[in-house]
């Protein structure tokens, strides 16, 4: 700190009036100070480090899994339809489902995790932001002290002292190299990443959700179709005793009917076991304890809806993981930016002020005055290769995040074929299980009536039943898989989704620069 007195000031401004002299001795201090602050004002700062680039992709011009024409999942190309719009789930025109849709974004706890994280990587940037402007500190403090009665020779004999000191510091580093604003760059890119993040949570949590919830209405109609089969057979065992006690069936067709009905109740009980657990699963989606939840039975009303997948391109701004995983790549280039400029110096403007005095009451008075100001300049000179590693390293970090990137979009184009695959292969699937249960029908029909008629044995209709029994829980089978795959193209194709939702840098900075409501 530097402290000028007014007897300084006479001597160098002896015709000026006081307060005057006293500006104009600062002046003479200030100003190669003031020319270093111009300077840094108006020279541009120069960004080092790669500009980026989003890494290249081959895309191809076609998905080789498109089910054909004529398929109840094919129809032809409209305007429009390269994508989904609204509420995907909605397709499927169920409303116990879209219910249980609404609640997953505001009650699933991963989305909330996923939505304080997004909030936290805006606050980065505010943070980051900050750097651009002035650090003002204060620091008031009162000092009582008394000095020791033995030091009275030296002249301090236990006097009391009272020091008042109203202190104010300002420091500000001018963006030269492009620093801060590759700091920025950096917490932007990750904000947009994690606002990708909580999208493709979202859309995960919704598709688990439409998932268990199609796999729970399979179960219940697998449920209902036991629940009739244990009431045929209960009336086949019933007609089967009446048959042994007029003596025409004999004991062991009785024991085959009951056994066949008992092990057809175990499967029904362990439906139900099965169910229980998907409801268990689809309450914790939700956001409720299991305990108090519950969901009525329900049934799948048609076919899974048709599913516009667009053209493969399109994928690259659909998919939030995409999208998070190109902004983790923006992220680390920025990172090689900051690496590189780390060899560059760094200029520090500082300046302090305030008051001083012994005696309150002189405290804020003109002569109790102090300041200090200006720059310094830091500068590595060798550090035996440490920057070269650093710089090394986020390069190679670079590196990794490209191939993240491109085999994130090699896995989508994966995931989005291998459900075009199982829609038309199901689709064929199932036509072919219906032929099969309509021939089981036709063959259990037959041999019951050859049973009632006495020309075969019981043991030839059981087998019959088995195999429709068998036909008819396959078909269901194939019913649900066939929407669990349409809800799995849906999250391959990315739901509703589009890049152009995330938010922009100047919405990150807007939205981190403002009051907190």
């Amino acid at each position: 700190m530097i402290f000028f007195s007014s007897r300084e000031a006479k001597m160098d401004f002896p015709c000026c009036p006081q307060p005057l002299r006293d500006c104009l001795h600062l002046l003479r201090f200030v100003r190669p100070v003031s020319t270093v602050l111009v300077a840094c004002l108006l020279l541009p700062s120069c960004s080092v480090g790669p500009k980026y680039k989003r890494p290249t992709v081959q895309t191809p011009p076609a998905y080789k899994e498109l089910p054909a024409p004529g398929s109840d999942q094919w129809k032809a190309a409209e305007p429009g339809d390269g994508e989904l719009r609204g509420n995907w789930w909605e397709l499927f025109g169920d409303p116990q489902l879209n219910q249980l849709e609404a609640l997953v974004a505001v009650s699933n706890q991963n989305v909330t995790q996923a939505e304080a994280q997004f909030r936290e990587a805006r606050a980065v940037v505010a943070a980051n932001r900050a750097n651009y402007y002035p650090t003002i500190t204060t620091q008031p403090a009162i000092t009582a002290s008394q000095a020791s009665s033995n030091l009275g020779a030296r002249g301090f004999g236990g006097g009391k002292f009272y020091e008042y000191n109203l202190p104010f510091s300002a420091t500000w580093e001018p963006d030269f190299w492009g620093r801060i604003g590759l700091a920025v760059q950096n917490a932007v890119a990750f904000a947009q990443a994690s606002a990708a993040d909580l999208e493709n949570m979202r859309l995960s949590m919704q598709a688990e959700l439409a998932v268990d919830y199609f796999q729970l209405v399979g179960l219940d109609m697998e449920t209902r179709l036991l629940t009739d089969t244990v009431a045929a057979y209960e009336k086949a065992l019933r007609l089967t005793i009446d048959r042994y006690n007029s003596g025409v069936a004999s004991k062991v067709d009785v024991a085959q009917a009951q056994t066949q009905l008992d092990s057809t109740r175990a499967q029904l009980t362990d439906l139900r076991l099965t169910r229980a657990q998907y409801e268990h699963a689809i309450a914790v989606l939700v956001g409720q304890s299991p305990s108090a939840f519950s969901l009525t039975a329900g049934q799948i009303r048609g076919v899974p809806p048709p599913i516009p997948a667009g053209v493969p391109s399109q994928l690259l701004e659909r998919r939030p993981d995409i999208a998070a995983s190109e902004r983790q790549v923006a992220a680390a280039n920025a990172q090689i930016g900051l690496a590189k400029a780390a060899y560059y110096p760094t200029l520090l403007l500082s300046a302090a002020g305030g008051f001083q005095s012994s005696s309150i009451t002189s405290w804020f008075t003109w002569p109790s005055r102090f300041w200090s100001v200006g720059p310094s300049l830091a500068q590595t000179l060798f550090d035996f290769g440490r920057r070269r590693a650093q710089e090394q390293q986020v390069e190679a970090a670079y590196d990794a995040a490209v191939a993240s990137y491109r085999q994130t979009v090699l896995s989508a184009f994966q995931e989005v074929e291998d459900n075009l695959a199982a829609l038309r292969l199901l689709a064929e699937e199932a036509a072919q299980q219906e032929a099969a249960v309509k021939a089981a029908e036709v063959s259990l029909q037959l041999e019951s009536d050859r049973y009632r008629a006495g020309t075969v044995s019981y043991l030839d209709v059981i087998t019959s039943q088995t195999i429709a029994l068998t036909n008819e829980r396959a078909a269901v089978s194939i019913l649900y898989r066939r929407m669990t795959a349409a809800v799995q193209l849906i999250r391959a194709l990315g739901g509703s989704w589009n890049a152009s939702t995330l938010p922009s840098p100047s919405q990150l900075r807007s939205a981190a620069t403002a009051p907190n409501p």
